[in-house]
């Protein structure tokens, strides 16, 4: 195999990444000066050896603890579960959320190997015992393997003294009634509020 060939090959393998675009993406590497394919690699080798999952919620850091963790601003007494630390920005842009994450590193998948061992799912479990958290907001995705990890969880912390809530899913602001599914409007009119 040509060095081409593995660099594609390996590029290939990231998500939405296809074989002609690592091809297209290797080409476009190669036009490059070699300065700048020896930052990237540098870059790449970088993140590997530094970035590591935060102690207490799994979110990646370079640090010991991630920044959320060690913000005093944020109310610890709150944790946010998601699938992984990339669903963290999403809510961070959002800038309602105040209290703090844990990150399950994926959902259940059993079709895929993914089973509650495979998950910090145990880590929630102790970090949620520990007396000082009184709510844990469920945000897996709303799929099929979301929905089977969020019912697991539930039912892994509901003997502890504490709220346990799900994000509210529905239709999109700007979305149109005639163009949702069946089940986005059964979400929506299951998760409805009384208006005030």
């Amino acid at each position: 195999m040509s060095a081409i060939d593995d660099l594609a090959g390996e590029l290939s393998r990231l998500p939405g990444i296809g074989r002609k675009t690592a091809l297209r993406l290797t080409y476009h590497l190669l036009r490059q000066p070699a300065e700048q394919s020896k930052k990237l690699a540098n870059a790449l080798a970088t993140l590997a050896e530094k970035v590591k999952p935060c102690a207490t919620c799994f979110n990646l850091t370079e640090d010991e603890t991630c920044s959320i963790c060690r913000d005093v601003r944020r109310d610890p007494g709150i944790i946010c579960v998601v699938e992984e630390a990339s669903d963290i920005g999403a809510i961070e842009r959002a800038g309602e959320f105040r209290g703090v994450y844990h990150v399950l590193g994926g959902r259940l998948s059993p079709l895929d190997g993914v089973g509650p061992e495979n998950l910090t799912i145990s880590a929630l479990e102790s970090r949620a015992g520990g007396g000082e958290i009184r709510e844990v907001i469920i945000a897996t995705n709303p799929s099929i393997e979301g929905e089977a990890t969020a019912l697991y969880v539930q039912r892994k912390i509901s003997r502890l003294p504490l709220t346990v809530s799900r994000i509210a899913r529905g239709l999109p602001v700007g979305g149109d009634l005639e163009y949702a599914d069946g089940v986005t409007i059964a979400q929506a009119l299951t998760a409805r509020r009384a208006m005030t």
